[in-house]
């Protein structure tokens, strides 16, 4: 089904209100939700929403924290979420990476015990509508195995590089699995079959059935091994910087909480290069879109440029949602 952008988020912020959120954040939250279901992310937008109020009702989100520092040296900051909600505390670590940034050049946020960030591209674009480049990445609970392992032990830890651009930001957003497992529950939601090989099944067989997938959590490695060992690397970064958990002890939880992030920002400014940046960029996306496709008819895209697509299309002729997951929300509304 269709509904208007201003339905979507009015109908959010009235349930964000419901379950004893200021109206300040339940504004902010409604907000962060709708954009992403907006650019066509409804797996970390609308369709998270029912579970993120299931996990406030368990008090695995705290709606009275903020996230706070802990711990400064210059350019660089430990943060802790408190277990507040995972999109106030990567609002707040965002915009401080990015006042760091335009102090020192510079400037790194390194967050622990906060909750699911939902879209991390969401953060992304807010560092490059403030002029900066952002490399952001979190970790989560185990549910990949390690390449050549029977059982999850690695986190998906998915990794956000945002460049800002004029004509439209560059944003690379994406997990260390194949599949987000938001996406794969799309999939399923839709009853539809991956288009490509998204995980393990219970017969240890490569599958692309979501549900299959989904039983026990095994998703497959982006590059295989090479996947397997960025997302290692990605979870020791996060678990150092930040000196919170790791995705072994996030996985000693009942329910995925308590995960450690990383908030990186740059500003280009300081270079002083006079459009030097946006000429070098479009010369790369103009390389890259002037290739001739496998498929006649088809194109090649830059991160983010299907988004942006998305987002002009929703906008004009109403946003798609899935019936039941709005059934669900208007219910707990």
């Amino acid at each position: 089904m269709k509904i208007k952008v201003e339905e979507i988020q009015k109908k959010l912020y009235a349930l964000f209100v419901k379950y004893h959120f200021t109206q300040e954040k339940a504004a902010l939250l409604a907000k962060v939700f709708t954009e992403s279901t907006v650019d066509g992310v409804s797996s970390h937008g609308i369709n998270r929403v029912p579970l993120f109020i299931d996990y406030i009702k368990k008090g695995v989100v705290d709606i009275n924290t903020d996230a706070e520092k802990v711990a400064s040296f210059g350019n660089i900051e430990r943060w802790d979420g408190n277990f507040g909600a995972g999109i106030l505390n990567a609002k707040t670590c965002t915009n401080r990476a990015i006042e760091l940034a335009k102090e020192y050049g510079m400037g790194l946020v390194a967050l622990r015990n906060t909750n699911h960030w939902m879209r991390g591209g969401s953060y992304g674009i807010q560092a490059a509508d403030a002029g900066c480049i952002s490399i952001l990445f979190t970790n989560t609970q185990p549910n990949m195995p390690p390449w050549g392992g029977k059982d999850s032990r690695i986190g998906n830890n998915p990794f956000v590089v945002a460049i800002p651009r004029k004509k439209g930001h560059v944003v690379l957003d994406m997990a260390i699995s194949q599949f987000a497992f938001g996406k794969i529950n799309d999939y399923k939601l839709k009853g539809e079959k991956l288009p490509y090989y998204g995980g393990w099944d219970n017969d240890n067989q490569l599958s692309k059935d979501p549900e299959k997938i989904l039983e026990k959590e095994r998703g497959l490695p982006i590059g295989y091994w090479k996947g397997s060992a960025l997302s290692m690397v990605l979870d020791m970064l996060a678990t150092i910087l930040s000196a919170g958990n790791s995705t072994y002890r996030i996985s000693k939880k009942e329910i995925e909480t308590g995960i450690s992030q990383v908030y990186i920002c740059i500003y280009p400014e300081v270079f002083y290069d006079d459009g030097l940046s946006q000429k070098l960029i479009k010369e790369i996306i103009d390389f890259t879109h002037d290739v001739t496709p496998i498929k006649p008819g088809e194109k090649t895209y830059y991160p983010g440029e299907r988004t942006a697509q998305t987002r002009a299309k929703q906008l004009k002729e109403g946003v798609l949602v899935n019936e039941s997951i709005w059934n669900t929300i208007l219910s707990l509304s």
